[in-house]
Protein backbone atom coordinates (compact mmCIF):
# COMPACT_ATOMS: atom_id res chain seq x y z
CA UNK A 1 0.00 0.00 0.00
CA UNK A 2 2.97 2.33 0.91
CA UNK A 3 4.37 1.80 -2.50
CA UNK A 4 1.05 2.25 -4.06
CA UNK A 5 0.98 5.81 -2.35
CA UNK A 6 4.36 6.71 -3.97
CA UNK A 7 3.76 5.86 -6.90
CA UNK A 8 0.40 7.75 -7.29
CA UNK A 9 2.79 10.72 -5.83
CA UNK A 10 5.45 9.79 -8.32
CA UNK A 11 3.59 9.93 -11.41
CA UNK A 12 1.63 13.70 -10.40
CA UNK A 13 4.49 15.82 -10.08
CA UNK A 14 2.61 18.86 -8.92
CA UNK A 15 1.18 16.67 -5.70
CA UNK A 16 -2.29 15.42 -4.33
CA UNK A 17 -4.17 15.38 -1.74
CA UNK A 18 -5.73 12.87 0.38
CA UNK A 19 -8.65 11.78 -1.51
CA UNK A 20 -7.23 11.39 -4.81
CA UNK A 21 -4.53 9.04 -3.48
CA UNK A 22 -7.28 6.48 -1.86
CA UNK A 23 -9.06 7.21 -5.33
CA UNK A 24 -5.66 6.18 -7.04
CA UNK A 25 -4.98 3.62 -5.26
CA UNK A 26 -7.74 2.57 -3.54
CA UNK A 27 -6.27 2.55 -0.08
CA UNK A 28 -8.82 3.43 2.69
CA UNK A 29 -8.76 6.96 4.14
CA UNK A 30 -7.85 6.12 7.32
CA UNK A 31 -4.61 4.07 6.43
CA UNK A 32 -3.17 6.03 3.79
CA UNK A 33 -4.06 8.99 6.11
CA UNK A 34 -1.41 7.05 8.75
CA UNK A 35 0.75 6.20 6.15
CA UNK A 36 1.06 9.64 4.85
CA UNK A 37 1.99 11.22 8.05
CA UNK A 38 4.98 8.60 8.47
CA UNK A 39 6.34 9.18 5.49
CA UNK A 40 6.15 12.96 5.62
CA UNK A 41 7.87 12.52 8.98
CA UNK A 42 10.64 10.65 7.65
CA UNK A 43 11.01 13.06 4.85
CA UNK A 44 10.31 10.70 2.04
CA UNK A 45 6.85 13.03 0.89
CA UNK A 46 6.13 16.61 1.86
CA UNK A 47 2.71 18.78 2.18
CA UNK A 48 2.28 21.77 0.51
CA UNK A 49 0.60 24.90 1.98
CA UNK A 50 -2.77 23.51 -0.15
CA UNK A 51 -2.77 20.14 1.32
CA UNK A 52 -1.13 18.13 -1.12
CA UNK A 53 1.20 15.82 -1.01
CA UNK A 54 4.55 15.28 -3.06
CA UNK A 55 7.70 13.32 -3.60
CA UNK A 56 10.22 14.36 -0.52
CA UNK A 57 13.68 14.89 -0.83
CA UNK A 58 15.06 11.96 1.06
CA UNK A 59 13.25 10.11 -1.48
CA UNK A 60 14.43 12.33 -4.37
CA UNK A 61 18.05 11.61 -3.00
CA UNK A 62 18.24 8.17 -2.42
CA UNK A 63 16.56 7.76 -6.21
CA UNK A 64 19.49 10.40 -7.33
CA UNK A 65 22.06 7.95 -5.66
CA UNK A 66 20.77 4.94 -7.14
CA UNK A 67 20.75 6.38 -10.60
CA UNK A 68 24.53 7.34 -10.16
CA UNK A 69 25.71 3.71 -9.34
CA UNK A 70 23.60 2.38 -12.25
CA UNK A 71 25.65 4.83 -14.42
CA UNK A 72 29.17 4.80 -12.79
CA UNK A 73 28.90 0.45 -12.63
CA UNK A 74 28.04 0.55 -16.38
CA UNK A 75 30.83 2.58 -17.06
CA UNK A 76 33.39 1.50 -14.85
CA UNK A 77 32.75 -2.44 -15.15
CA UNK A 78 35.20 -2.66 -18.79
CA UNK A 79 37.82 -1.06 -17.08
CA UNK A 80 37.92 -3.08 -14.61
CA UNK A 81 38.02 -5.89 -16.66
CA UNK A 82 40.92 -4.20 -18.22
CA UNK A 83 42.46 -4.23 -14.91
CA UNK A 84 41.08 -7.60 -14.02
CA UNK A 85 43.24 -8.84 -17.04
CA UNK A 86 45.97 -6.80 -16.90
CA UNK A 87 46.51 -7.56 -12.90
CA UNK A 88 45.08 -11.36 -12.22
CA UNK A 89 43.99 -10.25 -8.94
CA UNK A 90 40.44 -9.65 -7.43
CA UNK A 91 39.10 -5.94 -8.35
CA UNK A 92 36.70 -4.12 -6.40
CA UNK A 93 34.81 -0.96 -6.81
CA UNK A 94 33.30 0.92 -4.06
CA UNK A 95 31.00 4.10 -2.88
CA UNK A 96 31.09 5.44 0.24
CA UNK A 97 27.45 4.63 2.12
CA UNK A 98 26.55 5.59 5.70
CA UNK A 99 29.61 5.88 6.78
CA UNK A 100 30.85 2.56 5.46
CA UNK A 101 32.65 1.41 2.39
CA UNK A 102 29.63 -0.39 -0.03
CA UNK A 103 31.30 -2.78 -2.66
CA UNK A 104 28.82 -2.24 -5.69
CA UNK A 105 31.23 -4.29 -8.43
CA UNK A 106 33.61 -7.38 -7.76
CA UNK A 107 35.55 -9.08 -9.85
CA UNK A 108 37.59 -11.79 -8.49
CA UNK A 109 40.71 -13.31 -9.18
CA UNK A 110 40.70 -16.43 -11.39
CA UNK A 111 43.67 -17.36 -9.09
CA UNK A 112 42.80 -20.33 -6.83
CA UNK A 113 43.99 -18.77 -3.49
CA UNK A 114 42.52 -15.56 -3.94
CA UNK A 115 40.78 -12.59 -1.82
CA UNK A 116 37.03 -13.06 -2.13
CA UNK A 117 34.07 -10.22 -1.71
CA UNK A 118 30.54 -9.56 -3.24
CA UNK A 119 28.45 -6.85 -4.51
CA UNK A 120 26.36 -5.45 -1.44
CA UNK A 121 29.26 -5.69 1.36
CA UNK A 122 29.83 -3.63 3.63
CA UNK A 123 33.37 -2.74 5.21
CA UNK A 124 34.76 -0.36 7.71
CA UNK A 125 36.46 2.70 6.68
CA UNK A 126 39.30 2.87 8.49
CA UNK A 127 40.62 -0.67 7.80
CA UNK A 128 40.53 -0.91 3.86
CA UNK A 129 42.04 0.61 0.95
CA UNK A 130 39.04 1.59 -0.73
CA UNK A 131 37.72 3.37 2.60
CA UNK A 132 41.16 5.16 3.38
CA UNK A 133 41.13 6.82 -0.50
CA UNK A 134 37.51 8.00 -0.39
CA UNK A 135 37.98 9.82 2.57
CA UNK A 136 41.23 11.25 1.79
CA UNK A 137 39.63 13.25 -1.15
CA UNK A 138 36.16 13.77 0.61
CA UNK A 139 35.03 17.15 1.10
CA UNK A 140 36.05 18.02 4.73
CA UNK A 141 32.53 18.50 6.12
CA UNK A 142 31.47 15.09 5.09
CA UNK A 143 34.61 13.10 6.32
CA UNK A 144 34.28 14.42 9.76
CA UNK A 145 30.58 13.29 9.63
CA UNK A 146 32.11 9.86 8.55
CA UNK A 147 34.45 9.79 11.33
CA UNK A 148 31.73 10.48 13.71
CA UNK A 149 30.70 7.30 12.77
CA UNK A 150 34.07 5.14 12.86
CA UNK A 151 34.10 2.02 15.74
CA UNK A 152 37.52 0.98 15.71
CA UNK A 153 37.36 -2.73 16.01
CA UNK A 154 40.65 -4.52 15.77
CA UNK A 155 40.43 -6.65 12.65
CA UNK A 156 43.91 -7.76 12.69
CA UNK A 157 46.80 -6.52 14.57
CA UNK A 158 47.47 -4.19 12.40
CA UNK A 159 44.43 -2.32 12.20
CA UNK A 160 44.31 1.80 12.71
CA UNK A 161 42.97 1.94 15.79
CA UNK A 162 42.99 5.58 17.01
CA UNK A 163 42.16 8.92 14.89
CA UNK A 164 45.50 9.98 15.52
CA UNK A 165 46.86 7.16 13.17
CA UNK A 166 43.57 7.01 10.52
CA UNK A 167 44.30 11.34 10.20
CA UNK A 168 48.10 10.67 9.47
CA UNK A 169 47.41 7.80 7.09
CA UNK A 170 44.73 9.51 5.18
CA UNK A 171 47.48 12.22 4.45
CA UNK A 172 49.82 10.06 3.61
CA UNK A 173 47.16 8.80 1.13
CA UNK A 174 46.57 12.10 0.15
CA UNK A 175 50.05 12.79 -0.77
CA UNK A 176 50.74 9.81 -2.87
CA UNK A 177 47.15 9.78 -4.29
CA UNK A 178 46.42 5.60 -3.86
CA UNK A 179 46.05 4.13 -0.35
CA UNK A 180 47.18 0.51 0.92
CA UNK A 181 45.70 -2.45 3.35
CA UNK A 182 48.76 -3.76 4.47
CA UNK A 183 46.92 -6.73 5.77
CA UNK A 184 44.72 -4.54 8.02
CA UNK A 185 41.30 -6.09 7.37
CA UNK A 186 42.79 -9.67 6.25
CA UNK A 187 46.12 -11.12 7.68
CA UNK A 188 47.65 -12.47 4.57
CA UNK A 189 45.88 -9.99 1.90
CA UNK A 190 46.96 -6.59 0.70
CA UNK A 191 45.00 -4.09 -1.57
CA UNK A 192 45.39 -0.87 -3.40
CA UNK A 193 43.16 1.47 -4.05
CA UNK A 194 42.89 4.98 -5.89
CA UNK A 195 39.78 7.64 -5.85
CA UNK A 196 37.37 8.03 -8.48
CA UNK A 197 37.11 11.86 -8.68
CA UNK A 198 34.25 13.73 -9.78
CA UNK A 199 34.67 17.33 -11.28
CA UNK A 200 36.07 19.29 -7.92
CA UNK A 201 37.71 16.53 -7.16
CA UNK A 202 36.07 14.92 -4.58
CA UNK A 203 36.64 11.12 -4.32
CA UNK A 204 32.83 9.92 -5.20
CA UNK A 205 34.24 5.73 -5.27
CA UNK A 206 37.57 4.07 -5.49
CA UNK A 207 38.84 0.96 -7.45
CA UNK A 208 41.05 -1.33 -5.71
CA UNK A 209 43.04 -4.53 -6.19
CA UNK A 210 43.23 -6.87 -4.18
CA UNK A 211 45.16 -10.26 -3.09
CA UNK A 212 47.59 -12.45 -0.78
CA UNK A 213 50.55 -10.78 0.04
CA UNK A 214 52.47 -13.63 -1.47
CA UNK A 215 51.47 -12.31 -5.22
CA UNK A 216 51.50 -8.37 -3.86
CA UNK A 217 55.16 -7.20 -2.45
CA UNK A 218 55.87 -4.42 -0.94
CA UNK A 219 57.98 -3.51 -3.89
CA UNK A 220 55.23 -4.58 -6.41
CA UNK A 221 52.92 -2.19 -5.09
CA UNK A 222 54.06 1.09 -6.90
CA UNK A 223 53.37 -0.34 -10.05
CA UNK A 224 49.90 -1.57 -8.94
CA UNK A 225 48.91 1.65 -7.86
CA UNK A 226 50.02 3.10 -10.93
CA UNK A 227 47.21 0.64 -13.07
CA UNK A 228 44.78 1.17 -10.56
CA UNK A 229 45.10 5.35 -10.82
CA UNK A 230 45.17 5.19 -14.60
CA UNK A 231 42.17 3.24 -14.18
CA UNK A 232 40.32 5.54 -11.65
CA UNK A 233 40.57 8.50 -13.62
CA UNK A 234 39.62 6.82 -16.82
CA UNK A 235 36.59 5.70 -15.20
CA UNK A 236 36.24 9.52 -14.22
CA UNK A 237 36.70 10.36 -17.87
CA UNK A 238 34.34 8.37 -18.99
CA UNK A 239 31.88 8.98 -16.46
CA UNK A 240 31.52 13.12 -17.13
CA UNK A 241 31.48 12.07 -20.95
CA UNK A 242 28.46 9.84 -20.07
CA UNK A 243 26.67 12.88 -18.01
CA UNK A 244 27.63 14.83 -20.97
CA UNK A 245 24.83 12.70 -23.13
CA UNK A 246 22.95 12.35 -20.71
CA UNK A 247 22.69 15.97 -20.67
CA UNK A 248 22.03 15.96 -24.18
Amino acid sequence: KVFQILEALDGSPSGLTLKPICEATGVHKSTAHRFLKHLERDGYILRTQAGAYMIGPRLSQMGARSNHRVTLQAVARPILWELWKSTGETVNLAVPDQGTVLYVDVLESPHEFRLASRVGVRRPLHATGLGKALASFMPEDLRERMFSNVVFQPLTAKTIMNMTQLREELERVKNQGYAVDNEETTLGARCVSAPIFDADRFAVAAVSVSGPVTRISPEQVPCLAAAVVRAADTSRAEIGRASCRERV
